[in-house]
């Protein structure tokens, strides 16, 4: 089972609001990157961020009565 998959409501709400934020500086980190090397790191960590936050929106959606 996926932790995603054993976390209340409130908790999923919280982890959402830390991703997305944690989302929102990487943009900004992005924003005033400089090189090449820097990007691709930050786009890989966005990469990791969106794709986790995915997870938990469908987790939340699959709760009952959501």
């Amino acid at each position: 089972m996926a932790i995603e998959n054993s976390l209340s409501l409130s908790e999923l709400n919280d982890r959402i609001a830390i991703l997305r934020d944690n989302i929102r500086q990487l943009i900004e980190q992005a924003a005033g990157a400089g090189g090449a090397e820097v990007e691709e790191r930050i786009s890989e960590r966005l990469e990791q961020q969106n794709a986790e936050l995915e997870k938990l929106l469908k987790a939340r959606e699959a709760l009952p009565g959501q």
